[in-house]
């Protein structure tokens, strides 16, 4: 009796562990403290919608803190692969942090998705993929904007890592083609709490416009400063600053303020002919079902579109290998360039073995920000 017994809980012990390994297991890596704390938790709570099963493979969401450190981003993404044996990573939420992930990913072949517009030199994005719209592409936007305005000299106010140079380097030959030329160029850190003397220097210039790269709560700041020094022309901000932080930090400083964004967080305001609005639309009702009117948000809408992506991709990888196997996690990152137009919350995505920022020229919304909300620019 007591051997059948022991055969029983064998046997339930390996159900259990191919139970286990069936489980479709995600790191995530997300600014929840720190100056990117802005971005990582609406992140964090769209990801509380998250679906709990794909494929009829039930899905685990291991969610750590990063704390804006590039650093612990490079610790938690080691911990995915070597203690939770991970299938894939989703993270980091802002530029420096994914960048620092990629090589522990692509070392360890693990697709990884980022929720930040991230550059890595030619030929070292095998395994990364990125969410976020390219700068190129809305730079493009946003030159295409300034034209429209008729700027002819751009000031350019950014951090000194990895976002504010990829948006720099993608909008000096976008302004040049287009018989512009950025005359001043300012930079600050993401921890600095004032910019007074970058400030002084672009209000002396006095660009036609101004340019601000920065991200969520942290996007305010700089504005509000070059506006107290006395800068009167237009002034715009990039996608990352594309959430309510801006008004609420801002207030009416930041009025007028010229701002890219995908499509998501105006989803209403979409023309019927956009293919991304019924997506939108789904988008910010369910969120702000969950966490009240008002508060969907730009990068709330990246953990959405990543849900979208894991609906099409599982079902394509299964069929080359189970969870929990090098064979998956291959045919993950092997599904991403062969999915196809895929409509997002933020545009239509296209990945492609050569291309793995995905979105066209077509992508960028241009908004105003119009009594203290956005509004898209005719």
């Amino acid at each position: 009796m007591k051997f059948v017994r022991t055969l029983i809980a064998a046997a339930v012990a390996l159900t259990a562990a191919s139970a286990a390994l069936a489980d479709i297991n995600v790191g995530v890596s997300l600014s929840l403290t720190g100056p990117g704390s802005g971005l990582g938790i609406p992140m964090q709570k769209q990801l509380a919608l998250f679906p709990k099963e794909i494929a009829g493979e039930k899905v685990n969401l291991i969610i750590l803190d990063d704390a804006t450190d590039p650093g612990k981003g490079v610790s938690n993404a080691r911990r995915f692969i070597t203690e939770d044996h991970v299938d894939l990573i989703f993270g980091g939420c802002i530029t420096p942090v994914s960048a620092a992930i990629a090589p522990v990913a692509a070392e360890n072949k693990t697709l990884q998705i980022s929720g930040a517009p991230v550059g890595v030199p030619p030929g070292q994005d095998h395994w990364l993929f990125r969410l976020p719209q390219g700068n190129d592409v809305m730079a493009h936007a946003v030159v295409g904007e300034m034209k429209k305005l008729g700027v002819k000299t751009i000031g350019f106010l950014g951090y000194t890592d990895a976002y504010g140079e990829l948006w720099l380097k993608a909008m000096q030959p976008e302004a040049e083609k287009n018989g512009m030329k950025i005359v001043a160029v300012e930079r600050f850190a993401r921890t600095d709490t004032s910019v007074t003397p970058q400030a002084l220097k672009l209000v002396s210039a006095n660009p036609d416009a101004i340019l601000v790269v920065a991200s969520g709560s942290g996007a305010a700041m700089p504005e509000m400063g070059i506006v107290e020094r006395g800068y009167k022309g237009k002034i715009f901000q990039t996608h990352a600053a594309a959430t309510p932080d801006l008004m609420r930090i801002g207030g009416k400083e930041v009025e007028g303020t010229y701002v890219v964004s995908g499509p998501a967080v105006v989803a209403e305001q979409l023309p019927d002919s956009h293919p991304s609005k019924k997506v939108a639309i789904d988008f910010v009702t369910k969120f702000e079902k969950a966490y009240g009117p008002g508060s969907r948000n730009q990068f709330a809408g990246h953990s959405y579109d990543f849900g979208i992506v894991m609906e099409k991709i599982v079902p394509m990888a299964l069929k080359k290998g189970k969870p929990g196997t090098p064979e998956f996690r291959a045919a993950l990152r092997d599904s991403m360039e062969t999915m196809g137009r895929t409509i997002l919350a933020h545009g239509v995505m296209n990945w492609t073995p050569t291309d793995h920022w995905g979105y066209t020229n077509e992508t960028g919304v241009m908004l105003q920000v119009k009594d203290g909300k956005f509004v898209v620019v005719k």
